[in-house]
């Protein structure tokens, strides 16, 4: 989404986008070393590619508001399995992802409320695209 965005000349989004690729992968680290902590075994799967063409940076978004909808499904699943295990200590490492997935869930609607504000007009898409430069990786979880 990032080269997408690079592609498009919105250096913004495309940074965005960085900082919310690094911000994922020290999600994933977090979880992973939690399970060792517990000692338990990590066992990590291939991935699908993920799509690399979009219509807009409307569909960029969109397609990121829909990953977090699908990363918040999983991570209440994960939730509800530890509860059902009285896993307490699972349970409580998962609220902080809960809390998170809040957040990442508004953040990607209110842009995508923005960008349908915004519609074609590309003076405020470059103004948006500005503010969107401005993120910064948080240290978070």
């Amino acid at each position: 989404m990032s080269a997408y965005c690079d592609s498009m000349d919105l250096p913004g989004f495309s940074h965005w986008m960085r900082i919310q690729s690094q911000e994922e992968y020290a999600h994933a680290m977090n979880l992973l070393d939690f399970v060792q902590a517990r000692q338990g075994r990590v066992t990590l799967f291939p991935i699908d590619q993920p799509a690399v063409e979009f219509d807009s940076i409307l569909g960029v978004m969109e397609t990121t508001l829909g990953h977090e909808r699908q990363v918040t499904k999983l991570i209440n699943q994960l939730y509800e399995l530890a509860t059902g295990e009285r896993d307490y200590q699972t349970q409580v490492h998962l609220q902080a992802f809960i809390t998170e997935q809040i957040e990442e869930e508004k953040t990607a609607s209110d842009i995508i409320a923005q960008l349908k504000m915004i519609g074609e007009n590309t003076s405020d898409l470059l103004i948006l695209d500005k503010g969107m430069a401005t993120r910064q990786l948080s240290p978070g979880l």
